[in-house]
């Protein structure tokens, strides 16, 4: 019996050791933020942490990297099974989508404790992009937007050492280019697979794209047909080869052999050309701003609104924030700082390709934020290439694409009757919307 007795206490005295071991082992364990980046940014990215973790011994960070092709489908599948990472990576066109899934944190409450200086660092047009009915669901990692590449020595030899700074005069311009030589030659390439150069000439002009509260297509309006009538020009005057990216073998070839003269594309391209162009033609370029606004885009950093590691991921959020980060992140990957005091570091302030940039970032415009975008987009650059191909004419094309917005935006007309919020669309097929 006294053997006994004392075999029991001696478990008793195991068992609570065990349950104190217990109690004090998650404190000893460090917080593991989950974080989901797209593309060469969630390869890259790593570089940066090493740091982060210094300052905060008690968080670690598993970064999981998912191509682009993928991301959205991905992380709309995580969402359905209640897995979502505690920090992702958002192309900025996705933001409404995810904001109407209920899938994202808002930011606003843990900005004020930021100095007003610091959210006025971001580009303004960029960080429009992040907000949402009045909120704020995601902040600026990297940013681009659309403007001139062009050969300057061919821009020269027709009579213009400066880039034109309105559209009547790269019109004259490209016209020059075109009739240069006796070389076959165009004058500007506009993949007809792309919807990005017909929607900037559309905001530019004050097209709206969609109306009442973005509930019906508004493509027939005269704003956006004057737009894509001088868009469709380029295509009749000969100007520009009526094919997609894909139908050209090598473009940064085809740009060196004097093709075309004139690409409206984004800093992604800067690295490329730099890599791509013959060593002889690499003081024979140069990059130019858009006479007006462009297209606001890049990528950001959300929350999950389910996370129980809200506060650690917030830390890890506002760290890739900072502009030190965001200038070490540029120097390692080529991606544009969205906070404009980054831009002083000298191997951005002396990139001469670089600074048509940020002057035109100061110049930005988004699409309508609504989550059915990616789709619509899909459905114009199909009628804008069956109307280039001389397929349709500009009437029927307009038409066709107004009943197309309309019928994709019915569930959108259906919740604001009631005035529920509008839920996302159904997954785009592989390859569609973008990044």
């Amino acid at each position: 019996m006294r053997t006994l007795t004392i075999r029991h206490c001696l478990l008793l005295i195991i068992f609570a050791a065990v349950g104190l071991i217990g109690c004090h082992a998650p404190s000893d364990q460090p917080v593991v933020v989950e974080f989901w980046a797209m593309g060469q940014e969630g390869e890259q990215v790593k570089a940066l942490l090493p740091e982060f973790e210094r300052r905060h011994p008690g968080i670690r960070v598993r970064v999981q990297q998912i191509p682009w092709s993928a991301a959205h489908e991905k992380l709309l599948t995580a969402y359905a099974g209640d897995a979502m990472p505690d920090v992702f990576q958002l192309g900025n066109t996705w933001i409404p989508e995810f904001v109407a899934l209920r899938a994202l944190e808002p930011l606003d409450a843990r900005l004020q404790g930021w100095p007003a200086a610091a959210v006025n660092d971001y580009f303004p047009g960029i960080l429009a992009t992040n907000r949402l009915n009045g909120q704020t669901w995601a902040l600026p990692w990297y940013v681009d937007t659309r403007l001139f590449f062009y050969r300057s020595d061919l821009l020269k030899a027709v009579g213009y050492p400066e880039p034109p700074t309105t559209w009547d005069d790269w019109l004259q311009a490209m016209a020059r280019l075109k009739t240069l030589d006796e070389t076959e030659r165009y004058a500007i390439l506009l993949p007809v697979n792309e919807w990005q150069f017909l929607v900037i000439l559309a905001l530019q002009r004050g097209a709206t794209l969609l109306r009442d509260r973005d509930q019906y297509g508004d493509f027939q309006n005269p704003r956006f047909k004057e737009a894509f009538r001088f868009y469709l020009s380029l295509f009749a005057e000969e100007l520009a080869p009526p094919m997609s990216n894909t139908q050209m073998a090598n473009l940064y070839q085809e740009f060196a052999n004097g093709y075309f003269a004139v690409y409206i594309t984004g800093p992604w391209n800067i690295g490329e050309f730099r890599r791509r162009l013959p060593a002889g033609l690499q003081d024979q370029w140069m990059t130019a701003p858009l006479p007006g606004a462009s297209l606001a885009g890049g990528a950001s950093l959300a929350l999950s609104r389910t996370s129980p590691r809200q506060d650690a991921a917030w830390k890890l959020l506002e760290y890739l924030a900072e502009p030190e980060q965001q200038a070490q992140f540029y120097q390692i990957t080529g991606d544009l700082p969205a906070r404009q005091s980054a831009w002083k570091i000298p191997a951005l302030a002396g990139n001469r390709y670089a600074q048509a940039f940020r002057q035109q970032l100061q110049n930005v415009q988004a699409t309508p934020p609504i989550p059915e975008w990616e789709r619509i987009a899909s459905r114009l650059t199909y009628y804008a290439e069956m109307t280039a191909r001389q397929q349709m004419s500009v009437d029927e094309a307009l038409a066709a694409l107004d009943r197309e917005v309309d019928r994709i935006l019915e569930k959108r007309r259906w919740l604001l009757e009631r005035e529920q919020p509008p839920s996302p669309p159904a997954p785009l097929p592989e390859g569609e919307g973008q990044r």
